[in-house]
């Protein structure tokens, strides 16, 4: 019975942060493998403009090829829109039934958690595994999130794709895969102002 990890997002760009987090998740060893889930449209985000979506998915390809046990998956581009998280567990229960799923999230998607759509719902589905911030403060989040939620070891990274789109060339260098940098500027990504 293998044990997955979900880690889904808009990766707009996807940068080191993310890959360290993925590497916290399957350094815990309380998963085979993580499943990178790229949103098409995330719910809470439908005002914001998107980078195409291939170049998005082409760009998580390139960050991680060199990673084991890693699958970049673009299943929610065929899933109804929005993309809601209890939909894509619900759809990928039902094409795995023996595999045991974990919803991955940064520390800062645990403090908002509540507000998700139906999150009780997918708490009955899956456990939280969350990387965690040292010294975090979980006091804002519900005792009935926190009882289904396991936390793992991390030395996060003090960087968002926001401030990447805003400021590329300033950023690029530090906190971007080498590939990824490469591939932004061939395709003249993020060479406007948003």
């Amino acid at each position: 019975m293998k044990r997955i990890g979900l880690f889904g997002g808009s990766f707009d760009p996807v940068h080191n942060g993310h890959l360290e987090a993925v590497n916290s998740f399957l350094d815990s060893g309380l998963i085979d493998e993580i499943w990178i889930l790229l949103t098409p449209v995330p719910p809470h985000k439908t005002d914001q403009r998107k980078t195409d979506f291939e170049h998005r998915y082409n760009m998580l390809k390139l960050a991680f090829q060199e990673s084991d046990n890693t699958k970049i998956s673009d299943i929610e581009k065929d899933l109804p829109k929005p993309s809601y998280t209890l939909q894509t567990i619900h759809h990928l229960k039902n094409q795995y039934p023996d595999y045991t799923f974990f919803l991955c999230l940064g520390e800062d998607s645990l403090q908002s958690f509540h507000k998700w759509h139906k999150y009780d719902q997918i708490l009955e589905e899956c456990t939280l595994m969350v990387v965690d911030r040292p010294g975090s403060d979980h006091s804002g989040v519900g005792s009935e999130i926190l009882e289904k939620t396991i936390f793992v070891d991390h030395k996060p990274m003090n960087i968002s794709s926001t401030e990447i789109r805003e400021a590329p060339d300033s950023f690029a260098l530090m906190n971007l895969p080498d590939e990824v940098q490469n591939y932004i500027q061939k395709n003249n990504l993020y060479t406007d102002s948003r």
